[in-house]
């Protein structure tokens, strides 16, 4: 099955659902725990983190 299928199969408000929880999630995890250093890719800066939460929230709700 393409993606794009899958893409349109899904709920909409499922997908916005699980990117908003994702980017909050991300944020949380930034803020929380963050870097101490500066030298993390993802939790150095707040925009990394919300990215790569929102990406995680996306293919989490493709369940």
């Amino acid at each position: 099955m393409k993606i794009w299928e899958k893409i349109k199969k899904q709920k909409p408000h499922r997908i916005i659902g699980g990117v908003l929880i994702g980017a909050v999630l991300g944020y949380a995890y930034y803020y929380f725990v963050g870097c101490n250093s500066g030298t993390c890719a993802i939790t150095s800066n707040p925009i990394n983190s919300v990215l790569y939460g929102s990406f995680a929230g996306l293919v989490i709700s493709f369940k």
